[in-house]
């Protein structure tokens, strides 16, 4: 099916009406709102969920034997369903609740790696990960005196699989890279990186967070051992997220935290842990944006992730082509496969002047290093201008970028 095809399948004006905080002036302008891989607003279901699980049904859940209780503890495990599917996992069990990709990425650091990593072992990232999926291994290399390696990146943004190869040995034992970057949108072949990973018997966790609202995500098929989801990348609420990891390695890893729900039995000799997943969901855990998680992943999947990524896709190609004639502006990350994810410098004028005069035209976008200095540095540069896309919005909104962008860079010149 063609790009115009499938882009033809989603109504744009039609889902903005879904979204009640796109309606809004700032600075006395419409608002666009282009900072989508920092995160993504809610439709009204979300919001909804949350309105009706505190005034309906408030309650802490699992221990409870009242009405109310059982209520919300159905919603929450819902929630555990829908994310199994919507990943394709083998369980529920293997569903793990956490706040979000950066405690899921250090649960499985502190229980995965401080068991299993020893002194003289090697873990392995990219040049182009987030800071969440950096320092937790540092701690585990600090911790355990094992080495961190970092596979280079290319000027386009791509990684060097041929150095990535090379790492690879027996002493390999934990590969950390994310599914598609949030500085530069890259999409990783996460696929062929776990299947070269395993083949020398090291475990891989794919960073998901910025995959959750634009990919397809099959865990079982891409064979990951561990994937991390945040839900407000995901039109879901903050505060909420995902770890799936394969049954047989969550058995092995001790537990995160210690208190309630993670125990079967506690007594001041020893302490015996409950089954998964509630081995690593202690104490009460982020009941109502759990639930309205839920509905964040009903609303991707009610519009097809094949129909957001072609229409995405279209803005990227749209705005690429936009400020690449733009006088001084130089794109940044220009890989073959991409999110919509459109990072930029503009010649002789600040990221950081830029957003504020952007954002006195309504104008939001993300300025700096994106929590991905090391990256930074790796191109010689402070950070960029960063204008992600998401399914509500429109090439209007890329014109009025690309208006806004040609005044300030006339302005400052």
């Amino acid at each position: 099916m063609s790009t115009t095809t499938i882009s033809s399948a989603i109504d744009v004006e039609r889902i903005r009406k879904e979204f009640p905080i796109l309606h809004q002036q700032i600075n006395g302008r419409d608002l666009v709102y282009l900072d989508n891989a920092a995160t993504n607003q809610k439709p009204k279901k979300v919001i909804d969920a949350l309105v009706e699980y505190y005034t309906g049904y408030n309650a802490n859940i699992h221990r409870g034997i009242h009405t109310l209780a059982e209520r919300a503890t159905k919603a929450f495990e819902q929630t555990r369903e829908t994310a199994k599917q919507f990943i394709n996992a083998g369980s529920t069990e293997e569903i793990i609740f956490t706040r979000g990709v950066t405690e899921s990425i250090n649960l499985v650091a502190a229980c995965y790696g401080n068991a299993f990593v020893n002194e003289g072992d090697e873990i392995i990232i990219s040049t182009i990960e987030h800071h969440s999926n950096i320092v937790p291994w540092q701690f585990v290399c600090e911790r355990k005196k094992a080495k961190l390696k970092v596979i280079p990146v290319s000027q386009s943004g791509e990684l060097d699989l041929e150095v990535y190869k090379s790492f690879l040995s027996p002493r390999t034992k934990v590969v950390a890279v994310n599914h598609a970057s949030n500085s530069l949108g890259t999409i990783n072949p996460v696929k062929e990186i776990i299947k070269l990973a395993h083949e020398v018997g090291a475990v891989v966790l794919i960073d998901g967070a910025q995959a959750g609202a634009h990919l397809e995500i099959d865990v079982q098929d891409m064979d990951c051992d561990f994937y991390c989801l945040s839900s407000h990348k995901m039109y879901g609420p903050t505060g909420a997220g995902i770890l799936y990891g394969k049954k047989e390695l969550l058995e092995k890893m001790p537990p995160y935290h210690g208190g309630g729900e993670m125990i079967k039995e506690v007594t001041f000799d020893k302490t015996t842990y409950n089954d998964l997943p509630y081995k690593f969901e202690a104490g009460t855990p982020n009941i109502a944006d759990v639930i309205a998680f839920r509905h964040a992943m009903e609303f991707i999947n009610s519009l097809g992730k094949e129909n957001i990524s072609a229409h995405e896709h279209e803005l990227l190609l749209y705005a690429t082509e936009k400020l690449s004639r733009l006088k001084g502006v130089r794109l940044v990350g220009q890989a073959k496969y991409k999110v919509a994810v459109l990072a930029f410098v503009v010649e002789g004028i600040h990221h950081f002047d830029i957003g504020q005069m952007l954002d006195a035209r309504g104008i939001a976008v993300r300025t700096g290093h994106h929590c991905t200095q090391p990256l930074m540095e790796c191109y010689g540069i402070e950070g960029t201008v960063r204008a992600s896309f998401s399914v509500y919005n429109t090439k209007k909104e890329i014109d009025q970028l690309v208006e806004g962008l040609e005044r300030i860079i006339n302005f400052m010149k």
